[in-house]
């Protein structure tokens, strides 16, 4: 991202109106899970003589990929085994011994699969489920518990962890500003506005309602046309997303652009959202006869604000509830 020509200032909750440093410290915080305690000791519950389920669970490990095998599972001459994607990429020979794979399927280890009941993979980062073997890997794709994906799109990020370890991150190593406050008001300068770069962008944190936001603000492409656009995501699950709503407004000289939504849940990706042109955008030679002067350079005033909706019981209908 080159921000040589672009500034934001922010101005949140009563802050004055000057550009806001966040602290620059270094510090790396590897994802560390948390620790999962369970006491139910099924989990390794023997089947009819069989080993526990952990040593089953070993068997049913494809070799070269070391994903789960699910079938069909194929097997060589000698008895090894390998999932039916991997028998391609290896070209029909076994990956242990070297023998012609042939179209043997091993239905033995198939069956052991069906009776087996594992925790999800994201045990350890507190996902209490236990699931037939067939019905876990549609569970783990799905899981609330699941690592999520680092936020930031200037770059090919692929860190991954939970929310307060991703906060630290965006702030320790991209330098992501950081504020507390359900408002916002910022600034967006940019000093030659007819250079439209792809996916030129800025990325704010709020901290609100106990709950992290993240405005996007970038410059792009929409076919031929170049335009700004600004949206907000929420570092949580989609669920808990339907719980809140923003509003984002731009504008001067007596005009405005309004736009008011549900911010999307970072599970989406920044691409997903821009593509979906699920935000405020604004055209280009909107945003300059919002600048005002020569039209020269880039002067955007973005405010908006983020409210949680609080379901009212008895009239059976949503109302916002304001931060103080």
């Amino acid at each position: 991202m080159d921000l040589d020509n672009i500034e934001c200032v922010s101005i949140t909750d009563g802050l004055d109106e000057d550009e806001i440093h966040t602290s620059t410290r270094h510090h790396h915080h590897p994802f560390q899970p948390k620790p999962h305690n369970n006491n139910n000791n099924n989990n390794t519950n023997t089947l009819n003589g069989l080993p526990p389920a952990t040593s089953v669970h070993e068997l049913l490990e494809c070799p070269v990929c070391t994903n789960s095998m699910y079938p069909p599972i194929h097997q060589c001459h000698n008895g090894h085994t390998l999932c039916s994607t991997c028998k391609t990429r290896v070209h029909n020979r076994c990956p242990t011994c070297r023998q012609e794979l042939g179209d043997i399927r091993c239905l033995a280890l198939e069956k052991v699969a069906e009776s087996l009941e594992l925790p999800c993979k994201y045990y350890s980062l507190g996902c209490p489920e236990i699931f037939p073997y067939y019905s876990k890997l549609k569970h783990e794709s799905q899981c609330n518990f699941r690592p999520y994906n680092c936020p930031y799109a200037g770059s090919e990020c692929a860190v991954v962890g939970d929310i307060s370890f991703l906060v630290a991150h965006l702030r320790d190593d991209h330098k992501v500003d950081m504020h507390t406050g359900c408002t916002f008001n910022h600034r967006y300068v940019k000093s030659n506005p007819r250079e439209v770069e792809n996916a030129t962008w800025m990325l704010t944190v709020f901290h609100c309602f106990g709950q992290y936001f993240c405005l996007h603000f970038e410059a792009f492409q929409l076919g031929m046309a170049p335009v700004y656009m600004a949206f907000l995501r929420f570092m949580g699950d989609e669920n808990e997303a339907r719980n809140y709503s923003y509003s984002l407004e731009v504008g001067a000289n007596g005009r405005k652009l309004t736009w008011e939504g549900t911010p999307r849940s970072i599970r989406d990706s920044h691409r997903k959202v821009r593509d979906s042109h699920d935000g405020l955008i604004i055209q280009r030679n909107m945003a300059l006869f919002f600048s005002g002067g020569d039209r020269k350079e880039l002067k955007l005033r973005v405010t908006g604000r983020i409210w949680k909706e609080q379901q009212n019981s008895e009239a059976g209908v949503c109302i916002p509830n304001l931060c103080s």
